[in-house]
């Protein structure tokens, strides 16, 4: 056995929880991405998904991927910036850009390519990168690569960022990054005093909408739009994997910064570029989005009945507000008890433990779909509060 192979033999976390019977990973979905999926052959609720607006079965999408396959192949062997720009990445792009209310827009194949790409190639090693201490993980890697000074500010605290901007170097490029929505605790950017303290100190605004794109805004618009302040934020970040019912992502801002990014973001050019298939796909998605208000305002609907429902059972939702409800669980064993269990009762629920999270923030991510109805909702949370009481997590009076 090789050095290298060997460094891994040890490596055996999974193994464990195997045969502990709390194995919470790679469970394998028979079905399309619907409220209802089948894992094994039977039907277990859906509240682990990222598709916010339902979207992932629509049969306008699906042929419209259907479409752009027999028009233009199923692959673009090549990146952007060679042999793989087609038309429908062009108009796609334009169609961003609009949308979100900036100049220009840019398509990666990943959400987290854009990440990647974007932030590593803004800033020099003369400034600033200033990041949530609980932005995604792709912003996280981003800052790695890129070689300016990374400083971390407490979670949507405005006054650490404020003593962070207060250590960079005057005259120095400042760029604060941070999710709109973020991805685990399920709580909204203070972006207002965000963009107060950008002004104060000559920063710039990058919003990550992964998780805000169909959920916040006019139309699903996303953070800036939500909180009108569209003209303040920098650049808005997106994905086609969770509202948009694709795969990809974009970056939009102003036609400098695009024409920069377009030629010196390396996960943009060193990669093939999104499927014909997905391109289209993210178009006939934005185009329900914006001609169907009805589903947003349904998600909103049942985002406030199950945190309501959670709450008045004794659950700890943190500060969410948004269809992303953390459950705290606080122990890393009861979370993947508890997501074992829930699976065989027929609910799909995502654990959250350590070392994604410290031990004593160990949580359960419920999300929501437009396409949930409120009965699926209240038996959700029957089931997951009368497990959760077997597991001694919540108290047996409620």
């Amino acid at each position: 056995m090789k050095k290298l192979q060997k460094a891994f033999t040890g490596y055996d976390l999974p193994q464990k929880a195997m045969q502990a019977g709390i194995y919470p990973y790679f469970r394998t979905i028979e079905s399309d991405q619907d409220t209802v999926v089948r894992i094994n052959g039977r039907s277990v609720l859906m509240f682990g998904s990222n598709s916010y607006l339902g979207l992932t079965n629509h049969p306008k999408i699906k042929e419209a991927a259907k479409n752009a396959i027999d028009k233009y192949g199923t692959g673009c062997a090549g990146s952007r910036f060679l042999n793989g720009t087609l038309d429908i990445h062009v108009e796609l792009e334009e169609k961003i850009a609009a949308m979100v209310g900036k100049e220009g827009a840019l398509c990666y194949s990943t959400g987290f390519q854009v990440n990647l790409g974007v932030v590593s190639a803004l800033t020099g090693r003369r400034d600033y990168i200033l990041l949530d201490e609980l932005d995604h993980a792709s912003i996280i890697e981003g800052s790695r690569l890129s070689f300016s000074k990374v400083l971390k500010y407490a979670h949507n605290d405005m006054r650490s960022l404020e003593k962070r901007l207060s250590q960079c170097t005057p005259g120095s490029l400042k760029l604060i990054v941070a999710d709109g929505i973020f991805s685990m605790e399920g709580d909204i950017v203070k972006l207002p005093e965000m963009v107060e303290l950008a002004e104060k100190y000559d920063a710039s605004i990058m919003i990550d909408d992964a998780h805000a794109t169909g959920v916040l805004g006019e139309s699903g618009r996303g953070t800036a739009s939500h909180f009108g302040l569209t003209d303040s934020v920098d650049l808005i970040m997106g994905t086609f994997s969770k509202s948009l019912a694709s795969l990809g992502g974009f970056i939009a801002s102003d036609r400098d910064t695009i024409n920069w990014l377009k030629h010196n973001s390396r996960s943009l050019i060193f990669s093939a570029s999104m499927t014909p298939a997905s391109a289209a796909s993210v178009l006939a998605a934005m185009e329900i989005m914006m001609s169907e208000p009805e589903r947003i305002s349904h998600l909103w609907d049942v985002t406030r009945y199950a945190q309501s429902g959670f709450r008045a059972m004794g659950f700890d939702t943190g500060k969410s507000e948004s269809p992303i409800i953390p459950l705290f669980i606080r122990d890393n064993e009861k979370a993947l008890m508890l997501t074992q269990q829930l699976l065989g009762e027929g609910i799909f629920v995502n654990p959250v433990v350590s070392p994604a999270v410290p031990k004593d923030d160990a949580l359960i991510r419920y999300s929501l779909m437009a396409t949930h109805t409120k009965e699926q909702v209240d038996i959700s949370i029957e089931r997951i509060t009368r497990v959760a009481k077997s597991l001694g997590i919540i108290n047996t009076g409620n």
